[in-house]
């Protein structure tokens, strides 16, 4: 397991990054913002087969979890899934895409999709945003009504 210290530190790192790209996070307030990139990395880190559950990137797929795993933590990530199938094919892509592999893959993986897609590390930045800031819609509004 990596240490919070570790996910805090990608965190930031991403936070940074963007900052360096963009020179201001004009879309939401900045401790917002940087709560929803703590959220995706520790969604991604909770994806990894060694730290929790599996997720078959299938989108009709159901995903298998260890039977010791928290509740609260399967049910949001129930509504992730489901959320995840609501998107357009193209959108689902991009977001499973862009968030594929570790630090070092995701650079050159991220590059590799925006060339694909024939726009900017810029723009890719901000389609994933908007893409992620839906599907973080979708897991509030399931998990608030008790939707999976």
């Amino acid at each position: 397991m990596r240490a919070p210290e570790e996910l805090a530190d990608e965190t930031l790192n991403r936070v940074a990054r963007r900052l360096e790209e963009e020179r201001s996070v004009r879309d939401t307030p900045p401790a917002r913002y940087c709560f929803i990139n703590a959220k995706f990395v520790f969604l991604e880190y909770l994806k990894k087969p060694d730290a929790a559950p599996h997720v078959d990137l299938d989108p009709g797929a159901v995903v298998r979890r260890p039977p010791d795993g928290d509740a609260e933590q399967e049910r949001l990530l129930e509504c992730l899934d489901r959320c995840l199938a609501e998107l357009r094919a193209d959108e689902r892509a991009l977001i499973l895409d862009y968030y594929r592999g570790d630090a070092r893959e995701k650079i050159g993986a991220r590059r590799e999709l925006a060339t694909r897609l024939g726009v900017t590390a810029n723009a890719l930045s901000i389609r994933a945003c908007r893409i992620r800031e839906k599907l973080e819609r979708c897991v509030a509004a399931r998990a608030a009504t008790g939707a999976k």
